[in-house]
């Protein structure tokens, strides 16, 4: 599943390529509630917005694998956790311009 953004750049490989920056500001649009957290009913939007698939369970899987104090959403602190499964379960690869 690829991540449609106006950041769109593919790699060789077929992933989105985009900076932390990006990323961020990209998830940042779909903070419905706007506390700065993503929740998994915001990331699962996040997703489907682009016209990928991403199930409840996977919303949950992605915020309970990012999410390091547990409680139940992520925060500027876990975006390096959440990056990590964004490059496994969404083929995105954030990249150093």
């Amino acid at each position: 599943m690829a991540i449609k953004t106006n950041y769109r750049s593919l790699s060789g490989s077929g992933e989105l390529e985009m900076s932390m920056q990006e990323f961020k500001k990209w998830l940042r649009k779909f903070d419905a509630d706007e506390d700065g957290r993503i929740n998994k009913d915001e990331l699962r939007d996040a997703v489907r917005a682009t016209g990928g698939w991403f199930s409840h369970r996977k919303g949950k899987q992605g915020v309970r694998s990012a999410d390091a104090n547990g409680d139940g959403f992520i925060d500027s602190n876990e975006m390096a956790n959440l990056v990590e499964f964004a490059k496994k379960q969404l083929h995105v690869k954030i990249v150093e311009y």
